[in-house]
């Protein structure tokens, strides 16, 4: 009996210590790390969460962008930062893509706490006019009966883009040549151009092309159509189970006190649900997201995962 009250005592002195900080949280500055430029849709995600935690937290939260190697440099920094809920990060897909093409120096999935999904939406998957494809199954019965003549631009090896057109190519046996570029920038501008066939980008910059007839958009890659663009189809009408959706979410070192975690993943869901946050995410094609911390985690779990087997099934190598 002694051994167990002394037992409790120990842990208690280490429990309550961590309850109390939780409950003084925040007392400083917490820093929002955006892994990419200042302007993407990353940081102006990252900047509108932070405005409304700023005010309901009554402490500054400073975005610190930190580009590079594909959204790599600030996830490691994140990682690496105490789990004390003073650094954040809010990534996009892209991280999913990126951990399963060229491993980090961490666990990608076991090293971080998901706190919130913070939006998803899908990439638009358009052709040149040219092309004698009107749908998704014309598109695949014309690179089948021109195997390897075909190709389709990404914005990189490695990248979401690139993964789920590889997807595609698996999931349909079909070949097409892989043209990487440096941004969708210029891949949408490559596609305008006529020097590829076909690309799959984020539905805001490919719409002005498809009103304007430069491109044509045959599906969008989410498990169902869009609410955006409820008369075009999903590529899963054709393809059955294809699924590539782009989402960005927020998540912090293992190890965040749970107290924490849920106050996050509370103020998250609370900015999500305003007016001025539906607006923002509407014109940018994004359905808000939200949901538990479990769920952000096994979103982030899932995506990795899945492009690992696809890596795997299409033996791609890391340049």
């Amino acid at each position: 009996m002694r051994r167990g009250v002394l037992l409790g005592a120990v842990l208690a002195g280490l429990v309550m210590p961590a309850i109390a900080q939780a409950q003084q949280y925040p007392t400083k500055p917490i820093r929002m790390i955006s892994p990419f430029s200042p302007g993407g849709g990353t940081d102006q995600l990252a900047r509108l969460i932070g405005v409304k935690a700023s005010e309901s937290f009554g402490q500054p939260v400073i975005v610190d962008n930190r580009p590079g190697a594909g959204g790599s440099i600030g996830a490691e920094t994140t990682v690496r930062s105490e789990a004390d809920g003073y650094t954040l990060i809010i990534v996009s897909a892209t991280y999913a893509a990126t951990a399963a093409y060229k491993p980090p120096p961490y666990d990608p999935i076991n090293d971080i706490q998901g706190v919130a999904v913070v939006g998803t939406t899908g990439l638009l998957l358009t052709v040149h006019p040219s092309l004698p494809a009107k749908n998704v199954q014309e598109l695949i019965n014309y690179a089948k009966a021109n195997p390897s003549k075909l190709n389709f631009g990404t914005v990189g090896a490695g990248s979401n883009v690139h993964l789920a057109m590889e997807l595609f190519k698996l999931m349909t046996r079909t070949q097409f040549v892989d043209v990487p570029y440096k941004g969708g920038g210029p891949a949408m501008t490559a596609l305008v151009g006529g020097e590829i066939n076909v690309t799959a980008m984020s539905i805001v910059p490919s719409m002005p092309h498809v009103k304007s007839g430069r491109v044509r958009a045959l599906a969008v890659t989410t498990a169902k159509r869009s609410p955006y663009l409820p008369d075009l189809p999903a590529v899963s009408e054709t393809v059955p189970g294809y699924e590539a959706t782009h989402w960005y979410a927020m998540w912090g070192p293992k190890g965040l006190p749970k107290p924490i975690l849920a106050r996050w993943n509370a103020e998250v869901v609370k900015v999500l649900a305003t007016d001025e946050a539906k607006a923002r995410m509407k014109a940018e094609g994004l359905e808000p997201g939200g949901g538990t911390p479990e769920q952000c985690q096994q979103l982030i779990r899932n995506d990795i995962e899945k492009w690992r087997r696809v890596m795997k099934q299409a033996h791609i190598k890391p340049e």
